[in-house]
């Protein structure tokens, strides 16, 4: 017969172990017909950003719509044959340009990607400004100069 203490012990040992199993995750496991396709597949959910996860892409996200995602490449590659620019449109019509890494360099995304330029352009002007106006707020005039050596020769007595 077992001890009170040891079978307590085992009974939470045990619970430690299911509560540990359930909170993996699962791991996706697809087949591939070549391994030129399953490079072609880890290439494409590199290259797509996780529209839950703001800045991870669809290999690095644990997110639901994450796996969903990764199915629907899985398919589309394999199942229905598309290349993968076809691939990208597809998603890209679904989820917009945010689905993208990289976006396009169009009118309506000017901004994305000209807007860090102009922010830091504005931020070394501004910087550039405070500069020079620091500068001529600390130079003397003459007067003011004669004013400071008049001052310090009636200190030093000379």
């Amino acid at each position: 017969m077992m001890h009170k203490p040891l079978q307590l012990l085992l009974l939470m040992l045990g619970l430690l172990m299911l509560q540990t199993g359930s909170a993996a995750t699962p791991v996706d496991v697809y087949e591939f017909s070549s391994a030129e396709q399953e490079a072609r597949y880890r290439a494409l959910i590199d290259e797509f950003r996780c529209p839950k996860c703001l800045n991870t892409n669809l290999s690095g996200s644990d997110a639901p719509i994450a796996q969903d995602l990764r199915r629907t490449v899985h398919r589309l590659l394999v199942v229905d044959g598309m290349s993968d620019q076809e691939i990208r449109d597809f998603l890209v019509e679904r989820y917009g340009d945010f689905v993208l890494y990289d976006p396009p360099f169009r009118p309506d995304t000017w901004l994305l990607w000209l807007g860090p330029v102009a922010i830091l352009l504005i931020g070394l002007l501004a910087l550039v400004r405070l500069v020079r106006r620091s500068e001529s707020k600390a130079a003397l005039s003459e007067e003011e100069q004669q004013q400071i050596a008049e001052i310090l020769k009636s200190r030093t007595g000379t």
